[in-house]
């Protein structure tokens, strides 16, 4: 990632610790003050399980298409192609379940191998044809939402989605959860563990940090960022199954708004507990705001306009306190 910060290096060093805590710790005291204010406005209707338990249903396909991008962004590069590749593979599995009567298993699995081969086609068109990750993942993303219009005809596919397809994002499983909530668990342990515990998530890291010192370390950098796009074009294909089974269809341009959400979520992570460093439990963090934000929103009876209005300010404020934390790190 490009270091955007530009500010003056001559802060007193009052002033740099008082602004290196706001910058760590700001989104996390955000985050509780919103859930403590939600909650002294409406006792009765915010702070219930059923309710927290329904923010965290509805935010779970965020989180898990925004912790596959984390992957995509510790690398340096950045991915324009998830939202658009979600809305494809929602069409995408349910094609294949209602047209070609393929097994469910079967189907996911196919729809999962297709992530992983956009997110492989995007590595290769950034590391083997030198093009910027913003224009080949738009440009791809692009090609995507083309072949979701040919496949699908721009008709939603609806009818035929057999109950068991549903129940995969619809039923709950261990103590009641519901199973999106796991799957998410799942999936945001599994990346956190990768990055923060393994010798290959330091490789990760290293390439993200400084990649011409990672090449002169003996990491092959082109292969980390490949795999960086692999796992956010599976996760993107996990989103949109999910999201399919969801909505019991298969509709073009469903999942692209996920795109504008994952980013904020991400950038938002950066700035909590580390200096402008992308990592995926900030990108939890991230993502339970902008959901507790939302959650918040309509229970008030906020107008639909309000959300992207924060969504936008959300991004903006997790760019500034992104570029902060960086400042604070370098000066």
């Amino acid at each position: 990632m490009t270091r955007t910060a530009t500010a003056p290096r001559s802060l007193s060093p009052r002033a740099k610790e008082f602004l290196g805590f706001f910058s760590r710790y700001a989104t996390i005291i955000g985050l509780v003050a919103m859930v403590v204010a939600f909650s002294l406005l409406s006792p009765r209707a915010f702070p219930t399980v059923n309710n927290f338990t329904n923010v965290l249903n509805q935010a779970s396909l965020t989180m898990i298409i925004a912790a596959g991008l984390t992957l995509a962004v510790i690398v340096g590069e950045l991915d324009l192609s998830i939202g658009f590749a979600a809305s494809l593979h929602g069409v995408l599995v349910t094609g294949l379940i209602v047209s070609n009567k393929l097994p469910i298993p079967v189907a996911i699995l196919i729809v999962l191998a297709a992530g992983a081969l956009i997110g492989l086609i995007n590595g290769l068109i950034v590391t083997k044809i030198r093009v910027n990750s913003v224009i080949a993942t738009l440009g791809v993303g692009t090609i995507l939402t083309g072949l979701s219009f040919a496949y699908s005809a721009g008709v939603p596919i609806v009818a035929g989605v057999p109950e068991a397809f549903l129940q995969l994002s619809l039923g709950r499983w261990l103590f009641g959860i519901p199973n999106n909530i796991l799957i998410m668990v799942a999936v945001l342990g599994g990346l956190w563990l990768l990055v923060e515990r393994t010798s290959l998530g330091q490789e990760i890291q290293a390439v993200g940090g400084n990649p011409a010192a990672a090449r002169l370390a003996g990491i092959d950098v082109d292969r980390i960022k490949i795999l960086g796009f692999v796992i956010s074009g599976v996760c993107a294909a996990l989103t949109g199954i999910l999201l399919a089974s969801r909505l019991g269809s298969g509709t073009t341009s469903a999942a692209d708004s996920y795109l504008l959400t994952a980013f904020a979520a991400v950038f938002l992570g950066s700035a909590t507990l580390r200096d402008g460093e992308f990592h995926v439990f900030g990108t939890l963090v991230g993502a339970l705001i902008i959901a507790f934000g939302f959650n918040g929103l309509n229970i008030f009876g906020a107008p639909t306009y309000s959300q992207y209005v924060l969504q936008g300010a959300i991004l903006i404020i997790a760019v500034g306190l992104s570029s902060l934390g960086r400042f604070i790190a370098e000066s």
